[in-house]
C-alpha cells in the first residue's frame, strides 16, 4: 500500500529470527567496541607521541576519527534496536543518518587519496619531503577531504528527502542507506539517480579512485628503478598497509553499492553490509598496529608511561 508524508521508518534490523537476536547483538557489541579501542587508540598515541607527529599519522588519526564516526552512525541504531525494542527511526533522523555515512565514506575515500600523495612524495620524491608535505599542506589537504565528503552528498540527501510516496514504511536494513529506501520509495527516482551515475559517482568514486591510482602508478615506476632489493622491500613496506587498506576499502565499497540486488535480496545481502561496514573501521587499526614499528613502538612506550604513573600512585 502506497503512502505519502512518512513521518518514521521502521528499521527491520539484521534479522527478524528472534534466536539469532543475542547472537547478532553480542557480534555487533565485539565488533563496535574493537573498532572503538583500535580506533582511539591510534587517536591518543598521535595525538601524544612526538614520534608519530608525521604526515602519514596526521592522515591516519583523520582516517581513524572517520573509521569511528562511520560505525557509530551505522551500528547504533543496531545496538538500540536491541537494548530497548524500539526499532522506528523518524524521517528526519533517517535522512539525517544516510547523509553522516555517506558523508563519512566520501571523505575516506578522499583522505586515502591524501596519504597516497604523501606516500608518493615520500617515495618519489623523499629529499623534498619535509618541504612539500609540511603542516599547513597536510591541514589543507585534510581540510579539503572534510569538506568535498560534506558537501558532494548534500544534492542526494537534498533529492532523498523529497521522495514522498513509499509501498511501506519497512527498511529492510539495520540502517539508514540509500539502497533500501530506494528500494520501498514510489516516486520518482530518475533525477535522484541521474546524479548518483554522473556527479556522485564522477566525484565521490572516480576522482579519488584515480588520484590513489595515479600516485601508486608513479610509486610502482620509482620502485622498479631501484637497484638494491633491500630499498626494494623498504619502499614497498613504506605503502603496503595504506595499499591495503585502500584495496579493502574499495572492495568493500564495490561489493556494498555497485552490486546488483533485487527488493527481494536486501535480507540476504544485510549480513554482507554488516560486514562490509564494519570491516575496514575494524580492520584499519589491526592493519596500521600489526605492520607497523612505529606505532607498536609508540604503544609499548605509553604503556610503560602509564605503568610508572599507577606504580607511583
Amino acid at each position: 500500500m502506497e503512502t505519502s508524508n512518512l513521518t518514521f521508518f521502521i528499521i527491520k534490523g539484521i534479522s527478524d529470527n528472534p534466536d539469532l537476536q543475542p547472537l547478532i547483538f553480542l557480534m555487533v557489541l565485539i565488533i563496535y567496541l574493537f573498532s572503538l579501542c583500535g580506533n582511539l587508540t591510534i587517536i591518543i598515541l598521535v595525538f601524544l607521541d612526538s614520534p608519530l607527529h608525521t604526515p602519514m599519522y596526521f592522515f591516519l588519526c583523520n582516517l581513524s576519527i572517520m573509521d569511528l564516526s562511520s560505525i557509530t552512525t551505522s551500528l547504533h541504531k543496531v545496538l538500540f534496536i536491541f537494548i530497548t525494542g524500539n526499532n522506528i527511526i523518524y524521517f528526519p533522523a533517517c535522512i539525517t543518518q544516510f547523509y553522516i555515512f555517506g558523508s563519512i565514506s566520501v571523505c575516506q575515500l578522499f583522505i586515502l587519496a591524501a596519504m597516497g600523495y604523501d606516500r608518493y612524495v615520500a617515495i618519489c620524491n623523499p629529499l623534498r619531503y619535509q618541504m612539500v608535505m609540511n603542516q599547513i599542506v597536510c591541514v589543507l589537504l585534510a581540510t579539503l577531504c572534510w569538506v568535498i565528503g560534506f558537501l558532494e552528498v548534500l544534492p542526494t540527501t537534498w533529492l532523498l528527502s523529497k521522495l514522498s510516496c513509499y509501498r511501506s514504511n519497512e527498511i529492510n536494513h539495520f540502517f539508514c542507506d540509500i539502497v533500501p529506501l530506494l528500494a520501498i520509495t514510489c516516486s520518482d527516482t530518475s533525477v535522484l539517480e541521474l546524479y548518483l551515475c554522473t556527479g556522485g559517482f564522477l566525484i565521490a568514486g572516480l576522482i579519488p579512485f584515480n588520484l590513489t591510482m595515479i600516485s601508486y602508478i608513479f610509486i610502482v615506476m620509482t620502485i622498479l628503478k631501484i637497484r638494491s632489493s633491500t630499498g626494494r622491500r623498504k619502499a614497498i613496506f613504506t605503502c603496503s598497509s595504506h595499499l591495503t587498506v585502500v584495496i579493502l576499502l574499495y572492495l568493500t565499497l564495490f561489493c556494498q553499492y555497485l552490486t546488483p540486488v533485487s527488493t527481494e535480496k536486501l535480507g540476504a545481502k544485510k549480513f554482507s553490509s554488516l560486514i562490509n561496514t564494519a570491516a575496514v573501521p575494524v580492520l584499519n587499526p589491526l592493519i596500521y598496529s600489526l605492520k607497523n614499528k612505529d606505532v607498536k613502538s609508540a604503544l609499548e612506550r605509553n604503556l610503560k608511561t602509564c605503568k610508572s604513573v599507577i606504580s607511583m600512585l
